[in-house]
C-alpha cells in the first residue's frame, strides 16, 4: 500500500510567551501544499521486525530514529498482532525548510497502517497517536487548514481557501538551527489576530501578517531575506519564510515563469493551490 504525504507551510507565525518549561507559545496557520513524499508499506516474512528503504533526499540518523519508524513501534505496542513490514520511503519534501516533512511522514505511516491492517483507530486516536510523535504532526492526520497554538500541538479549524492561486516555494541549500531561529526572539502577543487577518484578502497580508522568526533568520542568512525580496519583485501577493525555515514560499495570482532560472540552485517548486 502506498500513501503520499504533503507539506504543510505556515501563515503567519507569532511566538506569543515563553513556557515555564522553556518552550514557547505559538499562533500560526497550517496550510497543506501539494508537495509530496512517497510512502510504502508492504507485509514481510522474516525475524527483522522491520526494513527502512529511503531514497530521494538523503535522510541523516539511525533508522530507528526516524518518524515513520517510531510511528510503527507506537502502534505495535498497541497492536501485537501487527505484522513484520517493509517501508520504503521515497523523500521529496525537503528536510530542515519549516515545511513539516517528517511529522507528515510520520501521520500519513498511522493512517496507512490504520487502513493496511484494519486497527479500526478512530481519528481522534489516530491524532493522539500522532501526537506523541511531535508537536505538529496531529495536523497531518485531517489535513485540512488550521490555526495552530500552544506549541504547535493545539488545533482550531478554519474556513480558508487559496483555491486559484499559484505558490512558489524556494528552499536554498541552508540549514537553519532551531537555536538560530530563536536567537532574537522576543514573544510578544500580536495586535491583530491571524484569525481575523485570514478573512481579509491576500492583497493585506504584506502589512499585517508576519513571521516572528524571519527577523533573527534574515539577519544571519540574508540570502534567505533576498529569496523573499525576489518573490515580491516578481509579483508575489504574499511572500514569507515558513515555519523556522529556510523555505521561502510566494503566493501568486497568476502562473510564474522561469522560476528555474531565477532561482537557479536552489529546490524549487511551483504548484497551484487548492
Amino acid at each position: 500500500m502506498i500513501t503520499y504525504p504533503n507539506a504543510k507551510i505556515n501563515l503567519g507565525l507569532n511566538i506569543v510567551e515563553k513556557r515555564p518549561d522553556a518552550y514557547h507559545n505559538l499562533e500560526t496557520i497550517f496550510y497543506p501544499i501539494n508537495l509530496q513524499d512517497a510512502l510504502e508499506v508492504t507485509q514481510r516474512e522474516g525475524e527483522e521486525e522491520y526494513t527502512l528503504k529511503v531514497s530521494g533526499v538523503p535522510i541523516e540518523g539511525e533508522p530507528e530514529n526516524n518518524l515513520v519508524v517510531k510511528a510503527y513501534r507506537l502502534l505495535k505496542k498497541d497492536f501485537p498482532d501487527m505484522p513484520a513490514i517493509d517501508i520504503h520511503m521515497y523523500k521529496h519534501i525537503p528536510t530542515g525548510a519549516g515545511l513539516g516533512g517528517g511529522s507528515a511522514d510520520a501521520a500519513f505511516m498511522i493512517k496507512l497502517l490504520n487502513e493496511k491492517f484494519g486497527l479500526g483507530i478512530s481519528t481522534e486516536q489516530m491524532e493522539e497517536y500522532a501526537a506523541r510523535l511531535g508537536a505538529d504532526c496531529a495536523f497531518f492526520i485531517q489535513n485540512k487548514p488550521v490555526f495552530a497554538s500552544g506549541i504547535g500541538n493545539i488545533f482550531e479549524p478554519i474556513q480558508l481557501s487559496l483555491k486559484g492561486y499559484y505558490l512558489v516555494l524556494v528552499k536554498p541549500d541552508i540549514f537553519v538551527s532551531t537555536k538560530d531561529a530563536f536567537s532574537q526572539i522576543k514573544p510578544q502577543k500580536p495586535q491583530q489576530s491571524l484569525k481575523e487577518i485570514i478573512r481579509m484578502p491576500v492583497e493585506t497580508w504584506r502589512a499585517t501578517m508576519k513571521n516572528d522568526f524571519e527577523y533573527s533568520v534574515f539577519q544571519k542568512y540574508p540570502e534567505i531575506a533576498a529569496i523573499k525580496d525576489k518573490l515580491y519583485d516578481m509579483g508575489a501577493v504574499y511572500a514569507s519564510m515558513s515555519g523556522s525555515g529556510s523555505s521561502v514560499f510566494g503566493i501568486f495570482r497568476e502562473q510564474v515563469e522561469f522560476v528555474d532560472e531565477v532561482f537557479s540552485g536552489c529546490f524549487c517548486r511551483q504548484r497551484a493551490l487548492e
